[in-house]
């Protein structure tokens, strides 16, 4: 009886696992904050930190990276570094992350070598290096299955080339700047006259702010 009953007390003490609204990355949108005021983006998440940065109290779309150890603060970029703003003014958005698919404004860059690739919006990537600039199909997009989790796996296959991208929640950042971002990616290109080559970078789901 008493195993059932501490079995009983763990299931109920820990529902969130379970049903948890959101993992980071991902969007958010300014709620609450009067039509005339601003939402203010802190160096560091206390009410009385150095302000860098506002939100218009209608922005949609703010890609949230982090949270600090209260959980009242998100970790947001804003120019070339990274801020914070109360989650008390954000509503997090529940059309981001589905199954199969990547989040519009969807893209990763790295350096050493410079690289990058961003969503085109017609179920494509237009990959970028210096010098050199390729649309390309995008085959097929595998997610995990758990509910909003933001890891996935990008298959792109054509005449020219292959390339295989993983994409999993972690801080990441991308040495040229003070930002911070919430994907790491590594990317497996493999074009059909040259060999092979491993890239590694950061990714986003919202254009800079």
């Amino acid at each position: 009886m008493l195993k059932r009953i501490v079995l009983l007390a763990l299931l109920a003490a820990t529902p969130a696992a379970a049903t948890q609204e959101y993992i980071l990355p991902t969007l958010f949108d300014v709620s609450g904050v009067a039509v005339d005021d601003v939402l203010n983006i802190r160096a560091a998440p206390s009410a009385s930190a150095e302000i860098i940065g506002e939100l218009a109290p209608d922005a949609m779309g703010v890609e949230v990276v982090g949270l600090d150890r209260s959980g009242n603060w998100g970790q947001i970029n804003t120019g070339e570094r990274a801020g914070w703003v109360s989650l008390r003014y954000l509503q997090y958005r529940s059309d981001v992350w589905y199954d199969g698919q990547l989040p519009e404004g969807f893209s990763c860059g790295g350096t050493e070598p410079f690289w990058g690739f961003r969503e085109d919006g017609n179920g494509g990537l237009q990959w970028e290096e210096p010098g050199h600039s390729t649309s390309m199909t995008v085959e097929r997009v595998l997610s995990t299955g758990i509910f909003r989790d933001p890891r996935r796996m990008i298959y792109v296959e054509d005449d020219h080339s292959l390339m295989v991208a993983s994409v999993t929640p972690k801080q990441c950042s991308d040495g040229m700047s003070d930002m911070q971002f919430g994907l790491e990616a590594t990317v497996l290109l493999q074009s059909r006259d040259a060999p092979a080559q491993m890239y590694t970078g950061c990714c986003s789901i919202a254009p800079p702010r």
